[in-house]
C-alpha cells in the first residue's frame, strides 16, 4: 500500500471515529441514494425539461451527466481501477459491497454535475442543490466507500462538466436564435 493510500484511509477512519453514531448510519445510506446511478439528477433533468422556463438549465444538466457518464464511469473510472478503501479494512459496512471501481466517485460527479447546473442558472433553486451535492459527497466517505480524492475527483470533474455543458447549451441556444431573427428578417 502505497503511502497516499494509507493517508486517505487515516482520514476516512478518522471521519468514522469522530463522526460514527446511530443517527449517522441510518441517515448516511439515505442521503447516498440520491445519488444512486444518478437516478435523481436525471429524473429531475427531465422535470426541468418540460417548462419552457427551465428547459434551458435541464439541457445542461443532460448534456453533463452524459458527458460524466461518458468520461468519468467509463473512461476514467475502468483506467484507473482503483481499488475502494473498505478493501483495505475489516470493517462492517453500512451498503452492501459494490463491484465497480473506486475513482472517480460517481455519486458525487453525478451530484456535482446537475447542481452546478443549477446554481448557473438560477443560484436560489442552485444554493439547496449544492447543499444536497456536498452531502452525498460527505455520505460516500462516512461509508466509506470512496477516498476522500475520488469524491474531490468528483466533484471536479462534476464542477467541469456542468460548466462546458453550460457552454455548450448558451451556444446552442445562441445560434438558434440568430437563425430564428435571420428567418424573420427574410
Amino acid at each position: 500500500m502505497n503511502a497516499m493510500t494509507e493517508f486517505e484511509l487515516k482520514i476516512l477512519d478518522f471521519i468514522k471515529d469522530t463522526f460514527g453514531c446511530a443517527f449517522l448510519d441510518k441517515a448516511m445510506p439515505i442521503v447516498s441514494m440520491f445519488g444512486d446511478h444518478g437516478i435523481f439528477w436525471m429524473a429531475l433533468t427531465a422535470i426541468l425539461l418540460i417548462p419552457k422556463k427551465t428547459r434551458r438549465m435541464g439541457f445542461s444538466m443532460a448534456i453533463a451527466l452524459a458527458l460524466g457518464y461518458l468520461f468519468g464511469n467509463m473512461i476514467i473510472k475502468n483506467a484507473v481501477a482503483r481499488t475502494r478503501p473498505y478493501e483495505y479494512r475489516d470493517i462492517v459496512l453500512l451498503v452492501k459491497k459494490l463491484s465497480d471501481y473506486s475513482f472517480p466517485s460517481g455519486h458525487t460527479l453525478a451530484s456535482f454535475e446537475a447542481s452546478v447546473c443549477i446554481f448557473i442558472r438560477n443560484k436560489k433553486w442552485g444554493v439547496p442543490a449544492l447543499v444536497l451535492a456536498v452531502l452525498i459527497a460527505l455520505s460516500r466517505l462516512y461509508l466509506y466507500v470512496h477516498f476522500p480524492s475520488d469524491v474531490l475527483a468528483g466533484a471536479l470533474l462534476g464542477t467541469f462538466f456542468a460548466i462546458v455543458a453550460t457552454l455548450i447549451v448558451n451556444r446552442i441556444y445562441k445560434k438558434s436564435t440568430a437563425l430564428s431573427n435571420k428567418n424573420l428578417i427574410d
